[in-house]
């Protein structure tokens, strides 16, 4: 019905355009948010009272990129079989999975959209500006550095992209109905994989000892907090690093013959963890209007990764994708022989993101954990 209302509403202008400098349209704008709001996913989340999320905002790496990289020139992307083999048509959309990320599921839990489109997606919809997008670039990070060797959007690029959203917000319905949708909204940042896995241990170890380096992150994560606060965001959840070391590529790369979880990488994952927890506690106190939401993802990874029968999982070590052992972005093509029949029985995807399943079960947690956190 939802879908019927929306082609009828599309229908009904002939002049329909949009760009991402600009965008016109002759259906009426309180026709096209009404039935946005009409037809929001119905979410597996009560909240309290009158509270309301209407819209997921979306920023970091490769875990939330819907496919922001397809059109960078960068290896960094993943719009080609057997990527997205399990999602909807079984096609793949540049997320660096087999099926939805963590923001689809958590969009959808919220009750505001099965899928959160990327922002640089040509086929996006004025009307879905509405309720969020992602911004996100796989292989990015805090560290601009991080960003600048594959040659993918950093987090500045991405903020700048989200004031052209904010300016194309502002232009359907207004600057007060815009604060007050950024004002409700649930901003979502996922970043620091990259900086610690790739650009610290294979560029820049030999430099910095890692307690150092993590103050470097936190130096460049914090004014993005900031900035996004003085943009209009008031609900803003941050994602810790997960145990790096336990990923098939690490395990391949430095975990020895038994391809063990190499504790160094988790080591500096939770030291950058406890940085980033006091960090977020600062600004609480310094920004009392905001809530700045500390997300443990390490911890509820690591209980699927050691305790794999529990949910269900039957390999943890390695990827479905090829040999699953050092596969990932474009050496986990349809050309592989050895990728899996059923990632259902696998935590991880390719040697570096694991599997829709797991992305579900994580974000169901998220929710029963975090939700009230925001409101």
């Amino acid at each position: 019905m939802c879908n019927k209302m929306l082609s009828a509403a599309s229908a009904a202008s002939s002049s329909f355009s949009f760009s991402l400098g600009s965008f016109s349209s002759t259906i009426p704008l309180f026709v096209s948010v009404f039935i946005i709001i009409l037809c929001s996913t119905e979410g597996r989340v009560k909240l309290p009272g009158n509270e309301t999320i209407p819209a997921l905002v979306v920023f970091g790496d490769s875990i939330v990129d819907s496919g922001n990289n397809n059109n960078l020139v960068t290896v960094a992307k993943c719009n080609y079989p057997p990527y997205g083999r399990d999602f909807i048509g079984g096609k793949p959309t540049g997320r660096f999975t087999n099926g939805r990320t963590p923001t689809d599921f958590l969009a959808e839990e919220l009750g505001i959209k099965k899928l959160l489109p990327a922002y640089l997606d040509p086929n996006l919809k004025p009307t879905d500006l509405l309720t969020g997008v992602s911004f996100a670039s796989g292989a990015s990070g805090y560290d601009p550095l991080t960003s600048k060797l594959p040659n993918v959007l950093s987090l500045s690029d991405q903020l700048e992209l989200f004031k052209e959203y904010k300016g194309k917000l502002k232009g359907m319905v207004g600057e007060e109905r815009t604060n007050t949708i950024f004002s409700k909204s649930l901003f979502l940042v996922a970043q620091s994989s990259n900086d610690i896995a790739n650009t610290y241990f294979l560029v820049l170890k030999g430099h910095y000892d890692f307690a150092s380096y993590a103050d470097r992150l936190l130096g460049w994560a914090s004014p993005f907090f900031k900035e996004l606060y003085g943009l209009g965001a008031r609900r803003i959840a941050i994602l810790g690093a997960p145990p790096l070391g336990c990923l098939p590529s690490v395990r391949s790369l430095a975990g020895g013959i038994q391809r063990e979880c190499a504790e160094k990488y988790n080591e500096a994952a939770e030291l950058f963890n406890s940085k980033l927890l006091s960090e977020l506690n600062s600004l609480n106190t310094n920004f009392p209007l905001a809530k700045f939401v500390y997300i443990d993802i390490y911890n509820p990874l690591l209980d699927i990764i050691q305790n794999p029968q529990k949910s269900g999982f039957e390999v943890a070590s390695k990827g479905c994708c090829g040999t699953g052992i050092i596969e990932t972005a474009i050496l986990c093509n349809q050309l592989n022989p050895f990728t899996c029949k059923d990632a259902s029985k696998y935590i991880f995807w390719d040697s570096y993101h694991p599997t829709e399943r797991v992305y579900k079960i994580l974000i169901s947690g998220v929710i029963q954990r975090y939700v009230e956190s925001f409101l």
